[in-house]
């Protein structure tokens, strides 16, 4: 089990009956329903897709005031300088808006910082260096909303600021000649959740004017479409139009640089959906500004030559293999430093370490944040000084988070869900203790478990189809707030595994009644006990398809696996006749036979149940915590007789049993002293209902 716990939706069955007898597919229908979303109408509404945005970018503060000062850089011929920022994001924004001013006959220079010489944002030395090259107006893209320093010293030599941006604001804005951040509390402009590239899109079409919005959002819509999925951005509203009118666009795009990382990620020619995007291409472009080389993904997204495109792009998936390296030896490290942390620091997750690449610590916080279900920050220590990463978890706003430690700070940015900051090492430890209490003062004060959204739960295991995966092809964009659909299969059956990817992955075939279905387990080496072929499991899944020499088949891609918390028909029934014993129940005498149990039976039952309760974890759930004892009972009736014994030891105040949600856990009780089992009521009934010879054997 890779989470501690399921949270499976329950859509109802008369809103999925409704959709389906309107047309709409069983398992479209299905995550509709999951998502609220009940009535045909509602249902036409979410699957729409805009093919232009509608928005007027007029309507954002400032905009006139940049869009006026722009527009005089490029009558008189100005040297402009567009100031990026490292990530995916940064790029595209950079590259996107270059691309237009160039057209435009501006001479345009590029600054993107190196995330470990630099630093995020803005800086002094950069902007001096910018002035000295002849530049004369400087446009921020996808940062400079906390630059007010650097902002001053710009103005203090001459050089005019436009600041674009979509991180959360300060109490007080850069003096700039305009500032355009839809995040401004001023700002009127509707839609608040465009990425920093689509924010820079929305100038470039206000600087074309009306005329040509239509043109430039075609010509530019797959690089903020790059940028929108890679930064982890709402998918709803203009950025679900701008991610699918991208993806639409993607194979005929202008950009060389973008077709030659298409084909060395080996995605030239497939169908590229968000996906592809979220997991394929901007872990590449991003491991150039990690690995503090982001002028090389600027280098080939602006590459008007196929053969040194090629070459770039090679250079780029280079890096990201170096980079995926790293990463592995920075979370193994991190790993080692949670398992020591008591669990009063363990809410908000802050860890440090001089050996840790700067460049990757975001990226390690991101998979630290989804493994324990908390949110994390990564510290990468030099000569006194921490330069961290975090990220979200649960909803929390990160920047609110920094903003109450700011005192611990020299400085922090970013927004809700990611963010960086800088510290002195001698504050970390204040830091962690009051970013704990700050999380668990937002959250209830519990301690966090690691959770999985699944969608629903497949009723109907046959209509698992091809066609109906094709159909779930309906929601896409995917993303923050539209996440891809997951679903659960209640009870299947392992009916083989086998290991692959030289042993990093696993390959299973499951069935549910005469159902069977392909699976594919990433990064699992092995399955963990009670998970053999011929168990009982619960499975958790993406759907997908695997096309393979031609042919195409249906796969489960698992998220998680874990023994059944759902009764079979058999372990049903027998569950049914203990209910009916505890209750009181009369009972025949061959059912009185087969709940017969001896002490040494009992005994050996409580010896493993005792020690698999103290091997690590404080509680397990009840089902299957009952089929791993069903073989210490013996014989046909193991589940039965284990059954009983647990029953029995929870009326004597030997375990508990408590539901939480979908589950039913069990623990052990301090209980001094011997413990009768003999005066259980149940057993004493059993005794009352067992007859003539078999009296002397019946159990305890």
């Amino acid at each position: 089990m890779k989470y501690q716990k399921w949270n499976i939706g329950t859509p109802a069955q008369e809103a999925v009956d409704l959709l389906r007898s309107s047309g709409y597919p069983y398992l479209l229908s299905t995550v509709l329903a999951a998502r609220g979303i009940t009535t045909p109408e509602a249902a036409a509404e979410a699957l729409e897709h805009e093919r232009s945005l509608t928005l007027s970018p007029m309507l954002m503060k400032d905009m006139d005031k940049a869009v006026c000062r722009i527009q005089q850089a490029i009558a008189r011929k100005e040297t402009v300088a567009v100031f990026g920022d490292y990530d995916v994001d940064g790029i595209t924004s950079t590259v996107l808006l270059r691309d237009y001013l160039k057209s435009c006959g501006v001479p345009c220079l590029r600054y993107i910082p190196r995330r470990i010489e630099d630093g995020y944002g803005l800086s002094k030395e950069a902007i001096q260096s910018l002035h000295d090259q002849g530049a004369t107006l400087m446009i921020t893209v996808d940062c400079g909303i906390t630059g007010n320093e650097e902002v001053d010293f710009a103005n203090s030599i001459g050089l005019d600021v436009v600041v674009t941006d979509h991180h959360e604001c300060k109490e007080t804005l850069p003096a700039a000649c305009a500032v355009v951040d839809p995040h401004r509390p001023d700002c009127p402009y509707p839609f608040k959740h465009l990425a920093g590239v689509g924010v820079a899109l929305k100038l470039v079409m206000a600087l074309g004017g009306e005329n040509r919005e239509d043109a430039l959002f075609a010509r530019y819509c797959t690089l903020a479409a790059i940028g929108t999925v890679a930064d982890v951005m709402r998918m709803e509203g203009e950025n679900r139009t701008i991610v699918f009118c991208g993806l639409e666009a993607l194979p005929h795009t202008d950009f060389v640089g973008v077709h030659a990382l298409l084909k060395e990620a080996g995605l030239l020619g497939k169908p590229i959906t968000s996906i592809q995007i979220g997991f394929v291409l901007s872990p590449r472009i991003n491991a150039a500004g990690r690995m503090g080389a982001a002028d090389l993904a600027a280098d080939l997204l602006e590459s008007q030559d196929s053969a040194q495109a090629e070459l770039l792009a090679k250079q780029l998936c280079d890096l990201n293999r170096e980079r995926q390296e790293v990463e592995q030896s920075i979370c193994a490290d991190a790993v080692r430093q949670i398992q020591t942390l008591p669990n009063e620091e363990r809410s908000a997750l802050v860890l440090s370490s001089e050996h840790w690449h700067q460049g990757v610590v975001g990226i390690v916080a991101s998979r630290l944040s989804e493994k324990y279900s908390c949110p994390s920050f990564m510290i990468h220590l030099k000569d006194g000084t921490g330069k961290g990463s975090c990220r979200s978890y649960g909803g929390l706003n990160l920047f609110a988070a920094l903003e109450s430690c700011s005192d611990l700070l020299d400085g922090f940015g970013g927004h809700e869900l990611a963010a960086g900051f800088t510290i002195p090492e001698a504050n970390i430890p204040s830091f962690r203790a009051r970013m704990n209490r700050y999380v668990r003062s937002v959250s209830g004060g519990e301690l966090p478990v690691s959770s999985l959204d699944i969608d629903a739960a497949i009723t109907v295991p046959g209509e698992i189809t091809l066609e109906q995966v094709e159909h779930l092809g309906q929601l896409e964009p995917y993303g923050s707030g539209n996440p891809r659909p997951v679903f659960a299969l209640l009870g299947a059956t392992v009916d083989a595994v086998q290991s692959v990817g030289q042993g990093k992955h696993l390959k299973l075939r499951l069935s549910k009644g005469t159902c069977r279905f392909e699976s594919i387990f990433f990064s699992v080496p092995e399955l963990t006990d009670g998970m053999a072929p011929g168990s009982r499991v619960d499975a958790a899944f993406y759907l997908q398809t695997n096309t393979f020499r031609g042919n195409t088949t249906l796969q489960l891609q698992l998220l998680d696996l874990r023994p059944s918390l759902s009764p079979s028909r058999h372990e049903a029934a027998d569950l049914a006749l203990l209910e009916r014993l505890m209750s009181g129940q009369r009972l025949t005498a061959q059912e009185v036979s087969r709940l017969r149990a001896s002490r040494e039976q009992f005994a050996a039952l409580w010896v493993a149940l005792e020690r698999r309760l103290r091997q690590g974890k404080a509680e397990a759930d009840f089902l299957p915590c009952l089929r791993a004892l069903a073989g210490r009972a013996g014989g046909c009736e193991g589940f039965l007789r284990a059954g009983l014994a647990l029953a029995v030891f929870e009326e004597r105040g030997l375990i508990a049993l408590t539901r939480r949600d979908q589950r039913i856990c069990l623990c052990l009780t301090h209980v001094q002293g011997k413990v009768d089992l003999s005066a259980c009521p149940y057993l004493v009934r059993l005794r009352q209902s067992a007859a003539g010879p078999n009296r002397g054997e019946c159990p305890c």
